[in-house]
């Protein structure tokens, strides 16, 4: 008998599942992630259908195979294409790169290249493709400018266009989905790093958004399937699922990383370092002539859930590649407590009041990052932090009206 390298996958799985746990099979006995949950119902969703998946080095199951892996050694699914978005579905690429169209060694499936596609020269790609059907399973991050949930609308609105299915898995918010904070984009500063008018934080599931851009966004909604989590609280950070984590992108290496995200990431809009180039991106910021009159002003101001240590650290890349500068690591001690995007706000009032370098990148890529020009101009005219969150509380609150007809967890 002639074995193909599936049939040879397939025997090395079901040989795997007698001595180790089965990726449905989760640590707590009610708690499964989207994945799980199709697997348990026997893929009931996909049957009848080649499948397309939107996915990176995130989707892997609870023993950290690749769900892609799993799916192509099961013949209860019809797995016929692999989508990459940003950074590549093996996860090669750094930002603002991908890995391009190649066959996978381990599957021999077709990768496609989504990164920076949409519309119709997308819809192209999933006609192309010749798919039914187009699950998408990324591990989000909880913040607007995260790319992979406009890669989750633009794969949307791609599939409707193409007529193809939708089916979202879904896996846990990592910060929590208690509340959304921030800022609201406005319409006219939609970019890859913010689509459609949501929070900074939104404070939501891929699946729940998935919903929201169907039911508010899409011109025509996309005939979509949710596969949710099982046993997932609003209130709970990623820690208490202890599921592995993946770094959904090079400078994503930690759930701490993610926790202080959707505010330190708008010091990618400054002339400051985010602490791209060190092994705790976003947690770290500075630049030359920053010493600790910084975190010492930060300090004083007593922001809930964190402290702000006298740091010194030298980039390997990205800004001050390779120069010794001066700054802060944050260190959260109270996650329930800390409020990441008043926090990024307020740490960029003090940089701005305690050093007189600081300056905003000359394309105002702020603007983009929070939506408007609201938090640069009123920082620019001396406004304190509390005057920059009341200037968005009230497009917020009405964002929080909206989002809350989308939620589907307690």
């Amino acid at each position: 008998m002639r074995l193909s390298r599936r049939t040879l996958l397939a025997a090395a799985t079901a040989t795997a599942s007698l001595t180790s746990a089965p990726p449905t099979q989760a640590a707590h006995p009610r708690r499964r992630t989207g994945f799980e949950n199709l697997v348990a119902s026997g893929y009931e969703q996909l049957q009848g259908q080649r499948v397309g998946v939107v996915t990176n080095p995130t989707g892997v199951t609870r023993d950290v195979r690749h769900i892609v892996d799993v799916m192509h050694a099961d013949e209860r699914v019809n797995l016929t294409a692999v989508f990459g978005p940003e950074h590549g579905f093996r996860g090669t690429a750094q930002a603002g790169g991908s890995e391009g169209r190649y066959d996978d060694p381990a599957t021999g499936l077709p990768v496609y290249d989504t990164y920076l596609k949409s519309g119709r020269p997308l819809a192209d790609i999933f006609t192309a493709s010749a798919v039914d059907t187009v699950v998408f399973d990324i591990q989000d991050v909880g913040a607007r400018f995260y790319t992979y949930i406009w890669t989750l609308y633009d794969c949307m609105e791609a599939a409707q266009l193409a007529g193809k299915r939708f089916v979202v898995l879904d896996r846990p918010n990592p910060v929590t989905g208690r509340t959304a904070r921030g800022p609201v984009l406005h319409r006219e500063f939609a970019t890859f790093v913010g689509r459609q008018p949501i929070s900074q934080a939104h404070g939501m599931t891929v699946a729940e958004l998935a919903r929201l851009f169907n039911g508010e966004f899409l011109t025509t909604p996309v005939p979509l399937d949710t596969v949710l989590m099982t046993g997932w609280r609003r209130s709970e950070f990623y820690d208490a699922w202890d599921l592995p984590w993946v770094p959904p992108s090079p400078n994503m290496p930690t759930p701490d990383t993610a926790l202080v995200y959707s505010g330190t990431c708008l010091f990618e809009g400054t002339n400051l370092s985010e602490g791209r180039g060190t092994t705790r991106p976003f947690e770290l910021l500075g630049a030359e002539g920053l010493d600790g009159r910084w975190a010492a002003a930060a300090n004083e101001l007593g922001l809930p859930g964190a402290h702000f240590r006298e740091a010194y650290f030298a980039p390997t890349f990205s800004k001050f590649q390779g120069k010794t500068i001066g700054g802060m690591q944050i260190h959260v001690h109270d996650k329930a407590a800390y409020d990441p995007v008043r926090t990024g706000v307020a740490l960029l009032v003090t940089a701005r009041n305690v050093w007189s370098g600081f300056a905003w990148r000359p394309d105002n890529w702020i603007d983009k990052l929070t939506g408007s020009t609201l938090v640069r101009t009123m920082i620019d005219a001396g406004a304190d932090t509390d005057e920059v969150v009341a200037g968005w509380r009230e497009e917020l609150s009405a964002f929080r009206r909206i989002r809350k007809n989308y939620l589907l967890y307690g």
